[in-house]
């Protein structure tokens, strides 16, 4: 498999935890960002899309969406404009992913090397919804889809995900892997709590 780059989005405003600086939060006595970003150790480059609230390894670039707070996609875009000439593909990455490991950023990329047809594969739970921002992506097609949504709406504030993939051809990848689903993310304190536990 080719190299990949990384981005992770850790702008939300986490309302359902009271607005905090939710990938800051420390699971397993780590900050949530800082284990997505791990899980992740060997792209190039990692680029975390957010607010400058904590540091950032000195390898890892952080940039702004804009407006900041301007969503997702505007994230999405921003973390794009910063990939070197020739990169082909991109994880997005939520920043509240405290069980995502190497294993499952490895079944991505195998899954997309094997599927030549597909724009982006990305991981579903039980119930089949698809985890959008726990993906592998080609880059020239998302970057494709940021433009068409841009043209569409006259700008990306307030943007969905699934507004941006809606045109893309998505592999869907069930986690089979053993230990808990690493697109488990963290909205509210109970969340939080169960994934504490999970990493004990």
């Amino acid at each position: 498999m080719s190299g990949y780059a990384a981005v992770v989005l850790t702008g939300g405003a986490a309302r359902r935890l009271g607005g905090v600086d939710k990938p800051g939060l420390p699971i397993g006595g780590r900050p949530m960002r800082d284990r997505v970003l791990a899980a992740v150790a060997d792209a190039t480059p990692r680029i975390v899309v957010g607010p400058d609230t904590t540091p950032v390894p000195a390898d890892v670039r952080l940039t702004r969406e804009e407006p900041a707070g301007g969503g997702p996609v505007a994230a999405v875009a921003a973390g794009l404009a910063l990939l070197p000439p020739g990169t082909t593909t991109v994880a997005l990455l939520a920043g509240d992913l405290p069980l995502l490991t190497a294993p499952a950023v490895g079944e991505l990329r195998r899954a997309l090397a094997a599927d030549p047809n597909a724009d982006g594969v990305c991981h579903v739970d039980p119930e089949g919804r698809r985890q959008s921002l726990c993906g592998l992506w080609r880059v020239a097609p998302l970057r494709a889809a940021v433009d068409r949504l841009t043209a569409d709406r006259g700008g990306l504030t307030g943007a969905s995900v699934r507004a941006l993939l809606a045109g893309l051809t998505v592999a869907e990848l069930r986690w089979s892997g053993e230990g808990p689903p690493p697109w488990f993310d963290c909205d509210t304190d109970d969340d939080v709590r169960r994934a504490e536990e999970w990493t004990r």
